[in-house]
């Protein structure tokens, strides 16, 4: 491996992890805005309700007022039955009277029809609120998470990067510089690894010639596709040579002539 090389590997581990804790505080808003839309929808349908109980409590309180009014003005008129003189003036009143028991029976049948409204809307109510109880409790298990889990990746972040800036500090500033430049171009990781022949920012095949040169020079080289610095994290292979070949043949003859 480049020798060049070795502080930027362990500083690229520390910066790929630190964007990796950012990306994951960036998304805990969202995760809880997405488990507040039930609980929103929960309260929404328990206000609807709730508020439409009070509105048919309304409605049937005013119906049994105007059923109160009614009766009392129908038993003054069928007192004043006794004070008429003609037949027809107490037939007219009878049917006066006839009139108002029916329109005493249209106010008891919406009076009816509201209690029924009211009995609906209030199971309608209680089932919302169990609906409700349930996702506020569900709610606050999952903003505690959330909450633990920003606290737990915050403090290791602020550990991360304290340890990335030392780790920086060990860094040629002419290759530091490089590095910086092509993680701000490329958003991700500036070194790549030769693994199997293939740069692992790409996964494009390298030239061969390419690959012998990283593995043995001490020179920076880049990819020539996604112009990641690369690196290879092995042993560089020694080759032996083998001494002249003697001829065995030869060699026994020497030995015998001796």
């Amino acid at each position: 491996m480049n020798q060049n090389l070795s502080p930027l590997i362990e500083l690229q581990k520390l910066d790929l992890r630190i964007m990796e804790i950012k990306d994951q505080r960036r998304k805990i808003p969202e995760r809880l805005h997405a488990v507040e839309a039930p609980l929103r929808e929960a309260q929404q349908l328990h206000q609807q309700t709730s508020a439409s109980v009070e509105i048919f409590i309304k409605e049937r309180r005013s119906h049994e007022q105007d059923l109160e009014a009614h009766e009392a003005h129908t038993e003054k008129m069928k007192s004043r039955l006794s004070e008429l003189k003609s037949n027809k003036e107490y037939q007219a009143h009878l049917f006066e009277i006839e009139v108002a028991n029916k329109k005493k029976g249209d106010i008891e049948e919406k009076t009816l029809l509201c209690m029924e409204k009211i009995e609906q809307l209030q199971r309608m109510a209680k089932e919302a609120q169990e609906k409700l109880s349930a996702i506020e409790k569900a709610f606050t298990q999952e903003k505690q998470a959330l909450d633990e889990l920003e606290h737990t990746l915050s403090t290791e972040l602020a550990d991360l990067e304290a340890q990335q800036q030392a780790s920086s500090a060990h860094v040629e500033k002419g290759l530091l510089s490089r590095y910086n430049t092509i993680k701000a171009a490329r958003k991700d990781q500036p070194l790549a690894e030769i693994k199997e022949g293939i740069c692992s920012g790409c996964r494009l095949q390298l030239p061969p010639q390419l690959i012998s040169e990283v593995k043995r020079s001490q020179d920076l080289h880049t990819c020539p596709y996604c112009r990641r610095m690369l690196y290879w994290d092995g042993q560089i292979p020694v080759e032996t040579t083998s001494g002249p070949d003697i001829d065995k043949t030869s060699a026994l003859e020497i030995g015998e002539s001796v």
